[in-house]
């Protein structure tokens, strides 16, 4: 009788997890690859967190921005064709390696148990591992409402959608009970920040209104 080997549950469960693997970064954000068959889980304004060891272990905490599907030769030809099968599109979708690249930008960082709302020291590095944050992580880095500016203050992403995102994720890594009295006190909070701009501000509370 074969001795059955023991299931890693941890690392079972980061699989579950994973994004993809680092591209190419630098300390305001990064892009990760992966294959459009793990495309499952990753949304906008997720919660990601990629680690980097080099010097000190620091699990960099970022936002999923945009996920951009390219195509392949084989794509452009298939589009050309009259009739496509059902059978045809799936074998693309789930055996055939349609590349998918995943931006993030960066909006904080946990080291030795803490979290920092500010940008990490330094950049993962290329094919880092790149993981769903569970939603203990979600809930410890998101108490603080440091992140928000950081977010607000980004260029080239959609700030509002990105950040009303965002929230919602972190009200959904709660208790039911707690996600309403969440998006309230987030909502005050931009009221705070986004004084000076009313237009911009209604906009993100349509946004996040529970």
């Amino acid at each position: 009788m074969f001795n059955r080997k023991p299931v890693d549950d941890s690392a079972a469960a980061l699989d579950e997890r994973l994004v993809g693997r680092v591209l190419r970064a630098s300390t305001t954000g990064y892009a990760a690859g992966t294959r459009a068959s793990n495309l499952v889980a990753p949304a906008f304004g997720a919660f990601v967190q990629t680690s980097h060891r080099n010097g000190g272990e620091i699990d960099i905490i970022g936002l999923i921005y945009s996920i951009r599907i390219d195509d392949d030769p084989l794509v452009r030809q298939l589009i050309m064709a009259n009739n496509i099968n059902a059978a045809t599109v799936r074998d693309q979708r789930e055996n055939r390696m349609i590349p998918v690249e995943v931006g993030v930008v960066n909006v904080g960082y946990r080291a030795g148990g803490q979290s920092f709302h500010t940008l990490p020291p330094r950049p993962p590095m290329s094919l880092d591992p790149v993981v769903l944050c569970d939603d203990d992580t979600v809930r410890d880095f998101t108490e603080s409402t440091d992140f928000f500016r950081l977010v607000l203050n980004t260029s080239e992403v959609p700030t509002e959608e990105l950040l009303a995102a965002a929230l919602k994720h972190a009200a959904a890594a709660r208790p039911y009970d707690e996600q309403r009295p969440y998006l309230i006190t987030a909502g005050r909070r931009l009221a705070q920040l986004l004084s000076y701009d009313l237009t911009r501000l209604n906009h993100l509370l349509r946004l996040i209104r529970p």
